[in-house]
């Protein structure tokens, strides 16, 4: 009986595994051998005559002021952009789960829109929103307040980009802490109520301890999502004002558009540590203590 429900198991697995291994595992160990020599965009056709090299590759990234200079950047967008996305849908779900009774369905459509909304429409709508003669500076004007170049800047490039992307991803983050609210047994909350806590109290006592799980699991995913950000600064500014909003994917595809295969392989390898040692650290810090 067991070994029949091990086999129909693994015939249920067997797609997903066979779909993993064509377009993950094997383009993953071919990244990783390509990441060891000197191929590029030229040995396409005889990509076996190429030489070994090593870990010239990761050192050579490693030194490039471009890569450095995107690390950067990366960097930048995950210490702004994750709190304020974590924080901001923390919120939402919570005015949601509680806060707003009447019209709750449509407003937790419209926070979830941003997710499901096709990035490139968004884009061409936030270049036009944001440009200088756009109807933000146009706002802003009618305030009193001169606008800045939102795209042309360096600033205020960085600036843009970071709204889109909190934008965008602070639906997702919402849908995981309502979940993560609606799990907490009201008995608790009844029970504090009547020990006379107040709501600050039960929130801090409460509702963040018990919402660790939930936020060790929004944390990872926003920041696995900012550390590969892409999309935002290639579609909004192409990695400019002077290189301002270039993420180390964006330097990564550049470089495989350069023909550099090899550069661009062991840059993407580097990404996946660096995402790697982050995530790890994170579980460590905010796993449940029992």
């Amino acid at each position: 009986m067991q070994r029949a429900q091990a086999r129909a198991a693994w015939l249920f697995l067997l797609p997903f595994l066979v779909i993993t291994a064509a377009f993950t595992a094997i383009p993953v160990l071919a990244a990783m051998g390509m990441s060891l020599t000197d191929i590029t965009s030229r040995d396409i056709r005889t990509p076996f005559a190429v030489d070994f090299v090593g870990l010239e590759n990761f050192i050579r990234v490693l030194g490039d002021a471009g890569f450095q200079r995107s690390m950067l950047n990366t960097a930048l967008f995950v210490a702004v952009c994750v709190p304020l996305t974590v924080a901001l849908g923390l919120v939402l779900a919570l005015l949601l789960d509680r806060g707003i009774r009447r019209l709750r369905t449509l407003f937790r459509a419209a926070a979830y829109l941003p997710v499901i909304t096709n990035i490139v429409a968004a884009a061409v709508i936030w270049q036009y929103a944001f440009a200088p003669l756009g109807p933000v500076n146009a706002a802003l004007e009618g305030i009193g307040v001169v606008g800045p170049n939102w795209l042309g800047d360096p600033v205020a490039a960085v600036t843009t980009v970071v709204m889109l992307g909190v934008w965008r991803n602070v639906g997702t983050c919402m849908v995981l802490f309502l979940a993560g609210l609606q799990a907490i047994p009201q008995q608790v909350y009844e029970a504090a109520s009547v020990d006379g806590a107040s709501p600050v109290r039960r929130f801090w006592s409460i509702t963040l301890p018990l919402l660790r799980p939930a936020t060790l699991l929004v944390t990872v995913l926003m920041t696995v999502s900012f550390l590969s950000i892409f999309e935002e600064p290639y579609l909004l500014t192409a990695g400019g004002p002077l290189g301002a909003t270039r993420s180390i994917a964006l330097w990564i595809y550049e470089q495989f558009g350069f023909g550099n295969t090899a550069i661009s392989m062991a840059g993407s390898f580097l990404l996946i540590v660096f995402v790697s040692i982050v995530a790890v650290v994170q579980f460590r810090l905010l796993r449940p203590k029992h």
